[in-house]
């Protein structure tokens, strides 16, 4: 009984919640690395991004429930996610045609390129603070539980609950459909392949007859949404707040590095890596050993190899040790 006690408690507040994190990652990991494999820049602006499409979302799922419109045990921002990409992706067509277009045509080095995407990042997170403002905010009807700590105390007889919000079970869904998706676009369609194409050789695919004004605008339209659904995950399951998502651009950068920068499904496991890692370094194992060890080894401590407040610096010291030991990343950084 207290091995179950002990296993359901790793459960509630480690794998389930970093299954969910990591998938928030993980999507904007592969956004990264989406960017730097096509059009080869770190797009520093990623986290913002993310903020402002989520942002949309959130004004768009407040203007659905003003009127009724909901999806009932669902949330109402599933709805909005669809308006929110549409703006997103005509926000970043926007930048890239007064910003990145410009640096781009001029054969600017990919440092310039990392240094406009830091401009455009604030500019970004001002638009988003001057729109929605700097506080919480909250999808009102997205914190919904699947169970219940106390309702799976009751079925089960045990002294720890699980506690499953729909947000994290969608998340988790919603992050294997679209990932899916993105790996069938890039292998198995002409497109797809168009983009690898140009990813591996510009020169060659341009000679090959392959249209990089395509090119750009579906990495651009495709960066549109991943940022928007990656954001709206990330507030559906937290909450949202624009110098949150601008806090997890060093854990996004983090996935797409371990992954492999350029390689979509290493950035996908590195999203995982760095979360389970943040999560697991940062519990306070007291009540765990308290279940899994005899009374007379109980810890009187909390048994905690860093505080929560140090959880960006596992991202940290995780980036640091690949790029010394491991600069490819898990898998060579190319597309797949």
């Amino acid at each position: 009984m207290d091995f179950l006690n002990a296993l359901i408690l790793l459960l509630n507040y480690i794998f389930v919640p970093a299954l969910a994190y990591g998938s928030q990652l993980a999507i904007g990991a592969i956004f990264v690395t989406l960017i730097y494999g096509i059009l080869r820049f770190a797009n520093f602006a990623t986290g913002d991004m993310m903020s402002f499409g989520t942002m949309i979302a959130i004004l768009f799922t407040w203007y659905f429930q003003s009127i009724g419109l909901t999806l009932s045990f669902l949330p109402t921002a599933l709805i909005a996610i669809p308006f929110a990409i549409l703006f997103m992706g005509l926000y970043m067509l926007i930048i890239d045609k007064f910003v990145f277009k410009y640096y781009r045509l001029n054969k600017s080095p990919p440092v310039q390129l990392a240094m406009v995407s830091i401009g455009v990042m604030f500019v970004t997170q001002a638009v988003v603070r001057i729109i929605i403002g700097p506080s919480d905010r909250r999808f009102f009807d997205g914190e919904k539980f699947l169970i219940r700590a106390n309702e799976f105390k009751e079925m089960t007889g045990l002294n720890e609950g699980l506690a499953i919000k729909s947000t994290q079970v969608i998340t988790i869904v919603v992050t294997i459909i679209l990932v899916s998706t993105l790996f069938w676009f890039l292998n198995k369609t002409k497109t797809g392949k168009s983009m690898r194409a140009y990813s591996d050789n510009e020169d060659l695919a341009l000679l090959s007859g392959i249209d990089p004004k395509k090119i750009v605008m579906i990495t651009w339209t495709i960066a549109a949404i991943l940022a928007t659904i990656g954001g709206v995950l990330y507030g559906l399951d937290k909450s949202f707040k624009p110098f949150t998502y601008f806090n997890n651009m060093l854990p996004i950068f983090a996935a797409a590095i371990v992954g492999g920068i350029g390689n979509p499904f290493g950035a996908f496991l590195g999203g995982y890596v760095i979360a389970f890692s943040e999560i697991l370094l940062t519990y306070a194992y007291k009540k765990f050993f308290m279940y899994v060890l005899p009374e007379s080894m109980e810890p009187d401590g909390l048994i905690q190899l860093l505080s929560t407040d140090y959880k960006f610096a596992v991202s940290f010291s995780i980036l640091v040790i690949v790029l010394l030991y491991r600069p490819s990343g898990i898998f060579k950084g190319k597309i797949l």
